[in-house]
């Protein structure tokens, strides 16, 4: 059918049958449709053109593995730990732990001296900063420490030596990123330091245990670098597969890769130009942007195949974009909106991530510019196009669908009240994980060395309580910390300190020296002594020059977050009582804070999300009431599944704090693609029931299959070895699934309820609006049985 035949009158409202296609005039519109088509192979190339030159600074991307990285700027936490850490030079430890019931013969002592050394040679280590029992057993043996053994064992038990006398550990300290070079003066980076020590555990004659918070770190990025990568190829192989399934078209299988894999090169070489790098949670940009390119083509190549049905392919491709141009392109704006959402996170690493999706949504929507008109038109011709499969049996389950919707429209509005008030409840009950082994899967080797770590030598929580301190040692100084080291021991094995498990101050090395007069006859002798037989103990405590001490705390990782901050705001009130300017830092108390934010950010985000969505869905229909209509069906999911949550006890981490605007930015175009559809077919002038029947042949079911896909897309995340993916993917399927049967469900009813003529929704009205200004372009519109 031509352009022509799309004039004239609508019929009256109380019209049922269809009198044809009505597409309103845009010249606009038109005129870019036009140039689509006829400069068709020139946008081709110069979507090649811009994919060669993105390929150089994409492959330039860093990937910022750094603690920083997970902080804003000017965080309060983090200002505290880099001031530490130029002060003290950091506390990234790492423990390499074993089991070996001949620790105190010489076979077990030269056996942890052997390891020592090979450990000190890893470039990336600081070797003065090794720390061995070995040391400790050679000290006893030194005149002056002789009647001291039993002193200097305890000073190590629980560091160094467990309380069986059996296990222990080599705690070595990593050179900072930026100055780590190998024997040849090359840099070398923290991952290749880690895979060095653990290959010189895998060694050892006995079960040995690498493990630290940088490990805890370096895995998390690790994991999720690497299980990024595979899962934006998996989704694409099982999307793939779903489009051939119910297409059995191989152009709407290469045209969706090609776009993706140019908006991911385009993505990483835009970031790279803004001097941006990715971090933990946007290194599921492939498969995110996979899923989002892959769906929103699906959906596109779908309505195409109807239209093939009954017109040639330059006529249905332009007859197309005249329908849901618009419309895709509100798709890619919600999507954006849904991910900006996420630069009101307090988090570095979750703003980031909005920044890159922002980018991608939209440079999503240029790759389909740029290539569908060539893609679609180019090549031979296929004649007409086959249904996808199950078309029949889908409609008559949405027929009988709609029809059971309308006649309990009642109980609808009060099973959908409950759930609301069910989710809120829910919602207000969120707590958040702090122990950040859940991070890993049960299995993983991180986990397992960390229960070694955990259960036998005292944890692996570093943390520290830094003061002012004199330039030059004096008694009076020392007794204070003295004393405040005390109050904080008192701590261990209470309910108030539960977690606690060490405490190291200058003073326990200070008084394991004797004094003696001549050759040792103060405090400051005394320090020289020590840090020549431990070379890094005083620096690592006392930086004489800047003026600052440390008391340095050991602690379990595995509590929960009450736990970890009433120890964290017990240890800060003993210090503040000694030193009213003492502060409390260290990557154990940045990681329990770092959680700790994500509860207020699934919040906040919630709101922002839900308040750009409705703005921009406002603009699209020229009205508020539609802005919120198409908001309920997908905040809904989202609360729902947060609130069960909630209810159930299920924790909070990084994955779940990033569903809530992600999910309405994926989901809400199917209330676009249904309200517009819906506005046509009225606008057309077709009555309620049969509007209803229109969009169920346009948009429903493309919606059923392109949210198939999407869910199928989400659901390889669950192979990641990344806690927080499984999460986010099994969560993000479940919200759109819920998504797909909220709108189906709840918008016939709610349209229902706004549809008057008051509001210009009416076929009635002479008001046209954004999304919805053309008409449909069924030719046969499918009649719902029910009545209304």
């Amino acid at each position: 059918m031509s352009d022509s035949d799309s004039s004239g009158q609508s019929p009256a409202p109380s019209q049922t049958t269809h009198q044809g296609p009505v597409i309103l005039p845009n010249p606009w519109r038109d005129w870019v449709i036009d140039g689509l088509i006829k400069y068709r192979v020139w946008w081709l190339l110069l979507a090649c053109l811009m994919t060669a030159i993105s390929i150089w600074p994409a492959g330039q991307l860093k990937f910022d593995e750094s603690i920083e990285s997970m902080y804003a700027p000017g965080n309060p936490h983090l200002r505290d730990y880099l001031e530490s850490k130029k002060w003290f030079g950091g506390d990234e430890f790492i423990f390499i732990a074993y089991h070996d019931p001949e620790l105190f013969e010489e076979a077990g002592e030269n056996r942890l001296s052997q390891l020592a050394d090979e450990v000190s040679a890893v470039p990336g280590v600081i070797p003065t900063s090794v720390q061995c029992l070995a040391t400790y057993l050679r000290m006893t043996r030194h005149p002056a420490f002789r009647s001291r053994r039993e002193e200097l064992l305890d000073f190590s038990r629980g560091v160094l030596l467990g309380s069986d006398n059996q296990t222990t550990c080599i705690a070595v300290r990593l050179q900072e990123s930026e100055r780590a070079v190998d024997s040849a003066g090359q840099p070398i980076s923290r991952g290749q330091t880690i895979a060095k020590l653990r290959a010189l555990a895998e060694k050892q004659s006995f079960p040995t245990f690498v493990i630290g918070e940088p490990i805890l770190v370096h895995d998390m990025f690790r994991y999720a670098q690497e299980d990024g990568e595979f899962m934006g190829w998996a989704a694409s192989a099982l999307l793939i597969g779903v489009v051939l399934f119910f297409l059995r078209d191989l152009r709407s299988v290469i045209l969706p890769f090609v776009i993706v894999q140019m908006t991911i090169l385009w993505t990483k070489a835009g970031l790279w130009a803004s001097h941006l790098e990715l971090t933990m949670v946007s290194s599921v940009l492939g498969s995110l942007l996979t899923i989002i390119g892959v769906s929103t083509v699906v959906y596109m190549s779908l309505y195409y195949h109807e239209l093939r049905q009954s017109l040639d392919r330059e006529t249905a491709f332009r007859r197309m974009l005249q329908v849901i141009g618009i419309d895709i392109i509100f798709v890619c704006l919600t999507t954006a909106a849904g991910f900006a959402a996420q630069l009101s996170s307090h988090l570095h690493p979750v703003q980031s991530f909005g920044i890159t999706m922002v980018l991608g949504s939209l440079l999503v929507l240029v790759a389909m510019t740029l290539v569908l008109p060539g893609g679609m038109l180019l090549g031979p011709d296929r004649a007409g196009a086959q249904k996808p499969r199950g078309d029949q049996q889908v409609s008559q389950w949405l027929a009988s669908l709609t029809q059971f919707v309308l006649a309990h429209r009642f109980w609808m509005g009060i099973v959908t009240l409950a759930a609301v008030i069910y989710g809120m409840a829910g919602l207000m009950q969120l707590q958040v994980e702090t122990d950040f082994t859940k991070n890993f899967r049960s299995s993983s080797p991180v986990v397992k060395s960390l229960d070694f770590l955990e259960t036998r030598l005292g944890g692996a929580g570093l943390w520290e309580v830094n003061f002012p301190a004199p330039h030059r040692l004096t008694d009076e100084h020392l007794d204070k910390v003295r004393q405040l080291a005390e109050n904080l021991r008192g701590l261990i094995g209470t309910a108030e300190g539960q977690g606690l498990t060490k405490v190291v101050a200058m003073t326990d090395g200070l008084d394991l020296v004797p004094l003696l007069p001549f050759l040792i006859p103060d405090a400051q002798a005394q320090s020289r002594w020590l840090n020549s037989l431990q070379p890094e103990f005083v620096p690592s405590l006392y930086n004489a020059e800047q003026g600052r001490m440390r008391i340095m705390l050991r602690g379990l990782e595995r509590q929960s977050a009450r736990e970890k901050q009433a120890l964290i705001d017990r240890v800060e009130t003993l210090a503040k009582e000694q030193f009213p300017d003492a502060k409390v830092t260290g990557l154990f108390v940045l990681l329990n804070y770092l959680i700790d934010s994500l509860l207020q950010d699934q919040r906040t985000d919630l709101m922002v999300g839900a308040l750009g969505l409705i703005a921009i869905m406002s603009i699209a229909y020229r009205s508020i009431v539609m802005g919120f209509v198409s908001l309920v069906p997908n905040v809904l999911p989202i609360m729902l599944l947060l609130g069960t949550m909630g209810w159930l006890g299920l924790r909070v981490n990084i994955g779940t704090a990033m569903i809530s605007s992600d999910t309405m930015g994926l989901t809400i175009h199917d209330s676009i693609f249904y309200m517009s559809a819906y506005l046509r077919a009225r606008r057309s002038g077709l009555n309620f029931q049969g509007a209803l029947g229109e969009v169920q042949t346009e948009v429903r079911k493309p919606l059923i299959y392109s949210n198939v896909a999407l869910i199928l897309g989400f659901l390889v995340l669950t192979t990641s070895h990344f806690v927080p993916l499984i999460t986010f993917g099994v969560l993000v399927s479940t919200a759109i699934a819920g998504g797909l049967l909220v709108n189906l469900l709840l918008l016939p009813p709610l349209l229902q309820l706004v549809d008057r003529p008051w509001l210009g929704l009416a076929p009635d009205s002479a008001r046209t609006a954004g999304p919805e200004e053309t008409a449909g372009t069924e030719q046969n519109p499918v009649e719902p049985t029910s009545s209304v």
